[in-house]
């Protein structure tokens, strides 16, 4: 039976993206896949209807949905969405499996199989498919570009008649997709630029891009490539020299997150009160927290908090500001996912292998992911 592929429109409030573009819907239509889009779906990432060659639209949710097998999407479906879906149809995307118990209770009870990007296994052949590596590209570029857009100083070094201007100095925390964007972008921009990761193999991608390395002597390499969380005794050392660092940035970025926990707090407010006048702060993790303690968090929409004369800044879902890349990027990483299971039209998952196994995060109406049902208590 001949596949049929659904994309609706994105519903949260603020979301530009769209789980497929042209390009990607034109190599699935080459596997033998029947595709169907919500009218306008693209319209917010800039792309218009016309341009889906051969691909039919619906006017509704429930006409996009109806008879799909494959449903795929950016953010979480509603429970609205969930209850479209067709029982027992295939669901991927960035589910936020770790947040919303009851959204899971509602996949289950439609008996989704639903597949869950954030938790694809860090191992060389899943990169291709590494959603949270694409979009976390595009929102360390661009925590860079709010960074030197709320900076009160040129962020090159500029000779002028009327003088030299020394360059800003950016601080990045947080060494991984991410925080190597914003160590990148910032350098591209011509500040100058330190950062800081716990985990030791960072230094040398923080050098390779022109950075210095602040070496705290706190190192915490966890398991999947992640950090592990600090004992107090680290955390008191990593304040200790981290907050020399911190004290002469006139940018400070920051991006340590942990898949499925709060995230750490690594800038104290005594931090920030040693910052300069005017200095700016950009939160990347907000959304489930933020690394700044003086961070105001809400994962619906940004956040600004003066303290201390520092000026601190919690933007959220960075990746809809650049709608067009980042879902071209989600759209391959999707494409990559799927693409060995379908064949002549049809969908043959090899459930044994190990990243479908990994991402997997329910099947036939039970949890399946380990890691989730122990956070979610199942």
């Amino acid at each position: 039976m001949t596949i049929i592929i659904a994309v609706a429109g994105e519903t949260l409030t603020g979301e530009c993206r769209v789980a497929l573009v042209p390009e990607t819907a034109k190599k699935f239509a080459a596997l033998g896949a029947n595709i169907r889009m919500e009218q306008g779906a693209g319209n917010r990432s800039q792309f218009k209807d016309t341009e889906y060659l051969d691909v039919p639209t619906a006017t509704n949710l429930a006409q996009t949905y109806d008879g799909a097998q494959l449903i795929l999407r950016v953010t979480p479906p509603t429970a609205n969405e969930i209850n479209a879906m067709p029982e027992g149809a295939v669901l991927i995307g960035l589910l936020k499996p770790y947040e919303d118990k009851m959204r899971l209770q509602a996949l289950n009870a439609r008996r989704i199989t639903a597949f869950a990007l954030e938790l694809l296994p860090r191992i060389s052949r899943a990169q291709s498919m590494d959603a949270l590596s694409s979009q976390g590209a595009c929102a360390g570029y661009q925590c860079a570009l709010i960074a030197a857009s709320h900076s009160s100083k040129f962020f090159p070094m500029l000779t002028t008649a009327a003088g030299t201007i020394r360059p800003a100095r950016a601080l990045v925390i947080g060494a991984g997709v991410a925080g190597l964007q914003a160590i990148a972008t910032c350098k591209r921009l011509g500040a100058m630029v330190e950062a800081y990761d716990v985990r030791s193999a960072a230094r040398e991608q923080v050098e390779s891009l022109g950075a210095k390395f602040v070496d705290t002597g706190v190192t915490a390499d966890g398991a999947g490539g992640y950090a592990r969380e600090l004992t107090e005794e680290e955390k008191a050392l990593q304040a200790e020299k981290l907050a020399k660092a911190v004290a002469t940035a006139d940018v400070l970025i920051t991006t340590a997150a942990i898949p499925g926990k709060k995230a750490p707090v690594i800038i104290t407010e005594s931090m920030i009160a040693g910052m300069k006048y005017g200095a700016v702060v950009v939160d990347m993790a907000a959304e489930s927290g933020g690394n700044c303690a003086l961070t105001e968090s809400n994962p619906l929409q940004d956040t600004y908090v003066s303290a201390h004369d520092v000026n601190i800044y919690g933007p959220v879902n960075l990746p809809s500001r650049m709608p067009t890349h980042a879902s071209e990027l989600y759209a391959k990483n999707l494409y990559n996912f799927l693409s060995p299971w379908i064949k002549d039209g049809e969908l043959n998952i090899d459930w044994s292998d190990e990243v479908v196994a990994g991402a997997l995060l329910c099947k036939d109406g039970a949890t399946t992911h380990a890691g989730v049902k122990q956070v979610l208590g199942e």
